[in-house]
């Protein structure tokens, strides 16, 4: 006869909670070097949606100019630092990239060595949908002027639900904004990462290091790592093509779907790689962040040499899913 301990044992392992393993992945696509040239896998896009004071230039006028270039596996865009704009010219030369394939629930990996620095640039790694309005973005890094730190930050349009998110949430960034949608002007939810070196002069000085996204049904999280940290998961710093994140500790930014339906809000989007300059947050911030008290289209048209370190080196870009 089982006896009444042995049935209580046996009851609590019956009932006991089941621990959620964690999220394997394995890589879908994988970019460096020459790829990002290929236009089976990119396209440069002439189009400006920031107003800022930029001329973002096509594929033949960018390998011409030198602001795009290959080097093994390491492929580097940047802005024009050598003429002057004429007074009728949109704004200086830089390039904008977008991946021709889309991803919805998936892992996207940046391993970058050097960022764009320097008054009036604004360098971002996102993600957008065809319809930013239906799709929902996620700037995994952005920032304006060389000013730390990288902010994160999820937009909603107006054509949805609204998208909130909670405070005090499990991440080691502050939170800047917790209303995603348009109702805040447009501004989406973003959190300062304060991992060191995160962002401009210092992380180049670091070497760079690993940005990372990953979006399921219930949430969107992003983690970075300085290169020469010792916490850098193997999986990511070695390149692996199987990472599980559950390994990866606390993200830099944590958006639950607690208030907002992550699955309904943000759907399948390209991969987007560019360096606007001037621009409504850039200008915004201009003086404040040390640039001067003149205006940020005067800086940018009049100081090329001041461009020399606005670009991006990458050593790889990986999509896991």
């Amino acid at each position: 006869m089982i006896s009444a301990t042995s049935l209580q044992i046996l009851a609590a392992a019956l009932f006991a909670p089941t621990l959620v393993a964690g999220k394997a992945y394995s890589l879908t696509d994988n970019f460096q070097g020459n790829d990002f040239l290929n236009s089976n896998n990119f396209q440069f896009i002439t189009e400006d949606p920031s107003g800022g004071y930029v001329n973002y230039v096509n594929s033949a006028t960018a390998q011409s100019e030198g602001l795009v270039s290959v080097s093994g596996s390491s492929f580097k865009m940047g802005v024009d630092f050598q003429k002057i704009p004429s007074a009728s010219a949109t704004g200086r030369d830089s390039v904008r990239l977008q991946s021709i394939k889309q991803w919805e629930y998936h892992v996207s990996v940046y391993n970058v060595a050097h960022m764009p620095t320097g008054c009036g640039t604004w360098p971002a790694l996102w993600e957008v949908g065809t319809s930013w309005e239906t799709d929902g973005e996620i700037d995994i890094l952005e920032g304006v002027n060389d000013k730390a730190p990288n902010y994160s930050t999820l937009h909603v349009g107006s054509q949805t639900a609204p998208c909130t998110l909670p405070a005090d949430r499990d991440e080691t960034g502050f939170e800047n904004n917790n209303v995603c949608d348009h109702t805040t002007s447009d501004t989406g939810c973003s959190v300062g990462l304060t991992e060191p070196d995160n962002y401009g002069t210092g992380f180049n000085e670091n070497g760079g290091g690993f940005y990372a996204m990953e979006q399921t049904p219930d949430f969107i999280k992003i983690w970075f790592w300085p290169r020469s940290a010792s916490y850098t998961p193997a999986e990511v710093s070695n390149g692996s093509s199987s990472i599980n994140t559950d390994n990866w500790g606390t993200p830099s930014a944590y958006f639950p779907n607690t208030d907002c339906d992550i699955a309904s809000h943000f759907h399948a989007r390209n991969i987007l790689m560019n360096i606007d300059l001037c621009g409504g947050w850039v200008e915004s911030e201009f003086e404040s962040d040390g640039c001067g008290s003149g205006t940020c289209q005067d800086w940018v048209q009049n100081n090329p040499s001041a461009f020399q370190n606005a670009y991006f080196d990458i050593n790889w870009v990986k999509v896991f899913q």
